[in-house]
């Protein structure tokens, strides 16, 4: 546990980020298993229509700082290739 003021403040604010990036990488994880159920399922077309959603998601964990900026780009080009795939 922290002793110094300034620690406990740092603690605090670390504490209220952690929540705020657990929450961003948990919908980012829910949108792309969301996709990949539905290519799994065969329904591209329906796939197709989330890509924007969840490229938005992936961008937002990425400018926070939650994944890192080719971790994102990754993904992303993972996801589109799957759809491709199906079609």
């Amino acid at each position: 546990m922290p002793i110094i003021k300034s620690a406990k403040k740092a603690l605090r604010g670390s504490k209220r980020k952690h929540v705020f990036n657990i929450r961003r990488a948990d919908a980012m994880k829910d949108a792309v298993k969301e996709v990949k159920k539905l290519i799994s399922g065969k329904s591209a077309a329906d796939a197709e229509k989330l890509l924007p959603k969840v490229y938005q998601v992936i961008d937002k964990a990425a400018k926070r700082g939650v994944i890192k900026k080719n971790t994102a780009a990754r993904k992303k080009a993972r996801i589109v290739k799957m759809i491709k795939k199906v079609k």
